[in-house]
């Protein structure tokens, strides 16, 4: 039974224990909350106990669970969770989400997380390991995909991780206001850049200083600048004779690939390589290594 909840709820093995505690902790608050709300209403009729008990029961359970959840780091699981519930049993989506935005206000104070946006322009095979690291986490969430290719792959995992999406248009971008207003809707604090195409425009640096981060599959400040991202990185070190190659997680400045560095990671570059095999390499350091940098980014930006 618990294996089959972990992969219906796609949560790890402690994620689904906190889970169901605050099942358990939020049930019986409910339960004695109720009982001691009852003899306000100074009912009679047994049947109309039992029935006013029931709709009472039904109100509190949602707002009981979620406050539950919030010192146990299972909040957005459950506010997802209980906006499904409120769609099967009938209730309208602005229902839902006026009840949601609520409970979001009164737990505000307890529970501030990190908003994060990630721009991507590819398959998204970072995007999901960063979704993946973040799903139901303590102080972040992903709040926003934000694209400029319409036929993108990162588009599919958004709409199958139920995470919304900005697709934008280069004039806007660079011209108009950079969708800052769109940004702020979703009251972003941190821009994660996963195979992104396209240069981050002054305007939206200076809304976000040193709040937006890049990812590069090369040892910066090597092999960086304009043009070089994907296959021609791994191409220009291979053709250099490098030995080694590796990543660089950097914070992102007016300049192609020359905001500060705040991480590397190394691997070989072996002698049989080309730039499929190498790029292959490069991926796997990517995926271990960004959700976990992003996170110590995260962890410095709730410290402020």
């Amino acid at each position: 039974m618990f294996e089959r909840l972990q992969k219906k709820w796609k949560v790890k093995g402690w994620q689904l224990a906190l889970i169901l505690i605050t099942f358990t902790i939020g049930g019986s608050a409910t339960g004695y909350i109720g009982k001691k709300l009852m003899p306000v209403f100074a009912i009679g009729p047994a049947w109309l106990w039992v029935l006013v008990y029931i709709l009472l029961v039904t109100i509190i359970w949602p707002i009981a669970v979620l406050i539950v959840s919030i010192p146990l780091g299972q909040f957005p699981f459950f506010i997802k969770y209980i906006g499904k519930l409120g769609r099967r049993i009938g209730l309208g989506s602005s229902d839902v989400k006026r009840e949601t935005s609520n409970v979001k206000r009164l737990t505000s104070d307890v529970s501030r997380f990190t908003h994060i946006a990630i721009f991507a322009s590819g398959a998204g095979s970072n995007a999901q390991k960063i979704i993946d690291h973040f799903r139901d986490h303590a102080i972040a969430k992903i709040s926003l995909i934000v694209c400029n290719n319409p036929a993108a792959g990162v588009l599919q995992i958004a709409a199958k991780e139920e995470i919304p999406v900005l697709l934008i248009e280069k004039d806007r971008f660079y011209k108009d206001d950079a969708y800052i207003k769109e940004l702020n809707e979703y009251r972003i604090d941190l821009i994660v850049l996963a195979g992104f195409l396209w240069k981050i425009p002054v305007a939206l640096l200076n809304m976000y200083p040193g709040r937006i981060l890049n990812i590069h599959p090369a040892l910066l400040p090597n092999y960086g600048g304009k043009g070089m991202y994907g296959q021609a990185v791994h191409e220009a070190v291979i053709k250099a004779g490098e030995t080694e190659s590796g990543i660089t997680v950097h914070y992102v400045d007016e300049i192609y690939d020359n905001g500060k560095i705040i991480f590397q990671a190394h691997c070989p570059v072996l002698p049989a390589d080309t730039a499929d095999s190498l790029a292959r390499r490069i991926h796997q350091l990517e995926h271990q290594h960004y959700p976990k940098v992003i996170e110590r980014v995260v962890a410095g930006i709730n410290e402020v």
